[in-house]
């Protein structure tokens, strides 16, 4: 049987809503469930915090809200943690003015200090305390860039201890476009070669073609230490997802994205995680081609090439979420969800690996 909790809930505990999860487990075991608290509404600018709950028994329960970023009453959202070999455990994450509005972005219309940074905080004990956040922005974002997003959901630190962060950003729009224009949309990744001390710019995705644009973008590394990359894909191409290859760690890509037509969903964040013992690639998202309904989490044996529906958590509505790997015998996804809408709560459900494999 599988488990189910609830560690979020919109307007509880000091928030409007609770939007953008990510989780991790932490070398001593301990579940870190992330998420963005909209402070006053549910709308994705504003006064917002990155928020976190703590399970010590593999998702059945949670411990109380904790903030882990914040950016005053402004916002610090997008949360992109990962554990390192060294047991310290990074969030990555934007931040930008409470004013800032993403259309208003998209349009040239916020200034650089008022728009989308980047910043790094760490915890050395386990998620209970943050460090002060540490500005890398000029390391990892190019003038001109307007939009600029990590993840959403976890990040990677691969078999070599590069950390890898998938991002996306937009271009600066050309004749009388206005910026808002999904051929604008476009992926990249952050590196680490030092363990989050510095960073830099890895592989980029750019092209205005209007056919495969991509945005929110997920990864993780193959057994083979192929970097798979999935992305949500905006523009009108055979379906809505884009999938990518790395074969130097972030770096270049060895093609473009390209549309993973195998992958029926509608336009919406999704998450990937490589099992490794056994060697299966899943993927979580949406499976309703219409809507955001239909939780389902999907398996691939071939790298990413084909994929196979695995596990359906149940009809309802839902839309971004976030895998990770509880045991050897459990995989968790964290994921928006409600029985009217998908933003009523943030869930937690445990999945035997028998199930998905």
């Amino acid at each position: 049987m599988t488990d189910s909790s609830v560690p979020f809930r919109a307007g509880r505990e000091g928030y409007a809503g609770y939007r953008i999860p990510a989780v991790v487990a932490t070398s001593a075991g301990t579940l870190l469930a992330f998420c963005e608290g909209r402070k006053d509404s549910a709308r994705d600018w504003g006064h917002i915090d990155i928020v976190l709950k703590r399970s010590t028994d593999g998702g059945r329960t949670w411990g109380p809200l904790k903030v882990a970023a914040d950016n005053d009453r402004h916002l610090a959202g997008n949360p992109a943690p990962v554990v390192l070999d060294t047991g310290r455990i990074l969030l990555v994450h934007v931040c930008s003015a409470a004013s800032a509005s993403e259309d208003a972005i998209l349009r040239g219309r916020v200034s650089a200090a008022d728009g989308r940074r980047v910043r790094v905080r760490h915890s050395d004990d386990d998620g209970l305390t943050w460090s002060s956040p540490k500005e890398i922005t000029a390391q990892v974002k190019k003038p001109g860039w307007r939009w600029y997003a990590t993840t959403p959901g976890h990040a990677i630190q691969l078999s070599t201890g590069r950390v890898l962060v998938p991002g996306n950003h937009t271009l600066p729009p050309a004749g009388s476009d206005t910026g808002t224009e999904a051929k604008y949309n476009s992926g990249h990744c952050l590196l680490s070669d030092d363990r989050g001390a510095t960073w830099y710019l890895g592989c980029l995705d750019e092209n205005t073609d209007g056919y495969v644009n991509v945005n929110e973008t997920t990864a993780a590394e193959l057994p083979d230490g192929r970097v798979y990359f999935n992305a949500r894909n905006d523009s009108p191409s055979p379906g809505n997802r884009a999938d990518a290859h790395s074969a130097d760690g972030g770096k270049t890509l060895v093609k473009p994205f390209r549309p993973q037509a195998g992958l029926v969903t509608p336009v919406c964040q999704g998450s990937v995680l490589q099992l490794r013992d056994p060697d299966v690639l899943l993927y979580s998202g949406p499976a309703d081609p219409a809507a955001r309904a239909l939780m389902t989490i999907r398996a691939s044996t071939d790298g990413g090439t084909t994929w196979r529906p695995a596990y359906t958590v149940d009809g309802l509505p839902a839309a971004y979420s976030d895998l990770v790997r509880i045991d050897t015998d459990t995989v968790g996804l964290l994921y928006e969800t409600g029985d009217f809408g998908p933003y009523e709560t943030i869930a937690f459900r445990r999945v035997p690996v028998t199930r998905l494999t």
